[in-house]
């Protein structure tokens, strides 16, 4: 929802949400219906440099091919934390042990590249 705002916002995707609801005079549930949930894996990085996450080019690449890797079936997030001195690794597969080794490897590749140690 980037048109509206530059960060994660709950209360702006529930608003979107219930004009959907209303423009379509779908439930909830109808509307629920057509996502598939899969494992997600949450892995928090801290002690890195935060700033540097998303113009590494070594780190960059890991993403592009944990993307590839996974295909249609997941999805990589991988952001500095707005609030934490961290950085964010979020991986959803079809299966929860795929996730997990992708989020780790990941979050290995953050940790190399952007230690402040």
């Amino acid at each position: 929802m980037s048109d509206h705002a530059t960060t994660g916002d709950g209360v702006l995707t529930a608003l979107h949400l219930l004009e959907r609801m209303a423009t379509t005079g779908s439930s909830i549930k109808e509307l629920a219906s057509v996502m598939t949930r899969l494992p997600q894996v949450l892995v928090n990085v801290p002690g890195v440099d935060k700033a540097r996450a998303e113009r590494d080019e070594v780190l960059v690449a890991a993403v592009a091919e944990a993307e590839a890797e996974l295909g249609d079936q997941g999805r990589v997030l991988l952001r500095p934390s707005g609030t934490e001195p961290l950085v964010r690794v979020m991986v959803e597969a079809v299966a929860e042990g795929h996730a997990k080794a992708v989020a780790d490897r990941l979050a290995d590749v953050v940790r190399e590249r952007l230690s402040l140690a």
